[in-house]
Order: C-alpha cells, then sequence, then structure tokens
C-alpha cells in the first residue's frame, strides 16, 4: 500500500496506529546514522530521495521528515525510533550485502532551530550530518513562493515579506534558544534573509557535533553532476558507492509566475557576499555560485 496515494483523513489513521505501533516495538528499532539537516528549500527532498534508492539504506517508515530534534522533542525518544525500520529488516540488508544497513530521516528545520544540534549530539552521538546550501538569494525566493503556495505566508509581495522579517523575528531566536517548550511559527517560515547565513548555522552545529560529521554539498552541484556528489556523500556516510547508483530526479520544485526584482537580487547578494565568504571555509573555495 503506497500511503502517499490516500485520501488525508485515512492516510492519518495510518499513520497514527503505525506510530501507535512502532512506540510498541521501539527497543527493536533503528535509530539514525546520519541525518539530512538542511537548509530549507536547498533540494533536501531530491537528496532523500536519491539516498532511499541506496541498497543497505532504509528510510523512515512513514515520511522523510520527523521534526523530532527541533519541533518535537517533548514526544521522547521512543516516539522517535517508532518511526524508523526493525533492526531485523537491516539484519537482513547486511546479510545480503554483507555491509551494515543505515536508516536517517531529513528535517531542513534542524539546521536552523537553536536547540536542535546540541539535541542531536545528545541522543545521536554518532550520527553524520548532511547539509545542502544553495545560492542564498535564490533560496531565499523560493522560500517565499513555497511558504505562500503552502498558505503559511500571507505577504504576496517577496520584497514586503523581507521587510517584514525583522519585525517577525524579534527575539524569536532568544526565547527558542532559552525555552525549550516555546515554538516560533515566524521563525519556522518566515525568516527568508536569515536561512541563507549559512556559516553562522554550521559554526553552532559544529560547537555540538564536530566539523567533520558534517558534510556541506551545494545544491548547484548536486543538481548538476549528481553522480560524483552522490559518490562523495556515500563516501563520507560510509556507504559503497560500488552498488547501483539510484535515479537522480528533483523533487519539489515549483514554477514561478515572475522573477526577482533586479535591483533586490543585487541588493540581497551584496548582503550574502560576507556570509558566501565565510561559507568558503567549509568548501575550501567560493561557492558555485560566486564563480
Amino acid at each position: 500500500m503506497n500511503v502517499r496515494n490516500l485520501p488525508a483523513p485515512m492516510k492519518r489513521v495510518v499513520h497514527l496506529g503505525s506510530r501507535s505501533y512502532g512506540r510498541l516495538t521501539a527497543p527493536a528499532r533503528m535509530t539514525p546514522s546520519f541525518l539530512i539537516c538542511g537548509g530549507q528549500r536547498c533540494g533536501t527532498t531530491s537528496l532523500y530521495r536519491a539516498l532511499s534508492g541506496h541498497p543497505v539504506v532504509l528510510k523512515a517508515v512513514l515520511h522523510k521528515g520527523v521534526h523530532y530534534f527541533d519541533t518535537s522533542y517533548d514526544r521522547g525518544m521512543s516516539w522517535y525510533r517508532a518511526h524508523f525500520p526493525l533492526q531485523r529488516s537491516a539484519d537482513r540488508i547486511g546479510e545480503r550485502y554483507g555491509v551494515a544497513a543505515q536508516t536517517f530521516e531529513s528535517s531542513p528545520y534542524y539546521m536552523y532551530h537553536p536547540q536542535a544540534a546540541a539535541r542531536i549530539a545528545r541522543d545521536l552521538p554518532q550520527a553524520r550530518l548532511v547539509v545542502l546550501v544553495r545560492d542564498p538569494v535564490e533560496r531565499a525566493y523560493s522560500q517565499h513562493h513555497h511558504e505562500v503556495a503552502r498558505e503559511f505566508e500571507t505577504e504576496q509581495d517577496f520584497g514586503a515579506a523581507l521587510a517584514l522579517e525583522p519585525a517577525r523575528l524579534h527575539k524569536q531566536e532568544e526565547r527558542l534558544a532559552e525555552d525549550p517548550g516555546y515554538y516560533s511559527f515566524s521563525h519556522q517560515h518566515h525568516a527568508y534573509r536569515a536561512r541563507g547565513e549559512y556559516a553562522r548555522y554550521l559554526s553552532v552545529m559544529a560547537q555540538h557535533v564536530g566539523r567533520e560529521r558534517i558534510h556541506v554539498v551545494e545544491s548547484e552541484r548536486f543538481f548538476s553532476e549528481p553522480e560524483p556528489v552522490y559518490d562523495e556523500i556515500c563516501e563520507f556516510l560510509g556507504l559503497p558507492s560500488y552498488l547501483e547508483r539510484p535515479p537522480f530526479e528533483r523533487h519539489n520544485a515549483r514554477p514561478r509566475q515572475a522573477d526577482m526584482d533586479p535591483a533586490l537580487r543585487a541588493e540581497l547578494s551584496d548582503y550574502y557576499l560576507p556570509h558566501d565568504e565565510a561559507l568558503s571555509r567549509w568548501l575550501g573555495r567560493m561557492p558555485v555560485w560566486r564563480s
């Protein structure tokens, strides 16, 4: 049965039943050995689908994004483990290929939530993190279009939404850092400019999990030359790349109604220059969108 094709009410019933069973069997379930942590609107769904196609990778049982370490941490580790395959499934994969199976999930908000990295370090001390980055100007514009389409954004004009961002995010990051139970809708959905300051978030993640456990991938490279980028990710994750590669497809790309205002594009490009220079210390060179 393909759950994605079911009507929404039936899908909720299936998910509820699966999670209830999953919690009962949590001790016998796998925990992720790696996570796709972001960034938002950077191709995480496409990478998730590609890695899900690896022969020794078992994806999350219900959906790609569990959002445990950001918005659902109060549910507890048994709830989290309920989302992943049983260990006996991993054992069968290991016997077939002679390589330990791995499982993972993809929650792009993990990169940005002030408490997520510390929680990951505490609960998954060996997990590796994969982060996708994209031209931050294009990323911001894409996010706004995405949030409008989902009706999470009422301001249709991108420039106006950017102007609202400082007021919407005022002290939200501080409150999230101080209060484990606090939730900010605007911090999750309206941080268009802030989300492209990649190096700032990567630095926080590295403080908690260690830089050696973080692999940064430019989305532009993944979509233009997926095979070598996929092989690099497999090497980082300890996955054999000699097995058959999955098909590489682009998911969640939304057609645009209009291009960005040129003056606004130039202003954002100037704004992100120092952030892109900081990101170059992770990549070993300036990002491809600056070349």
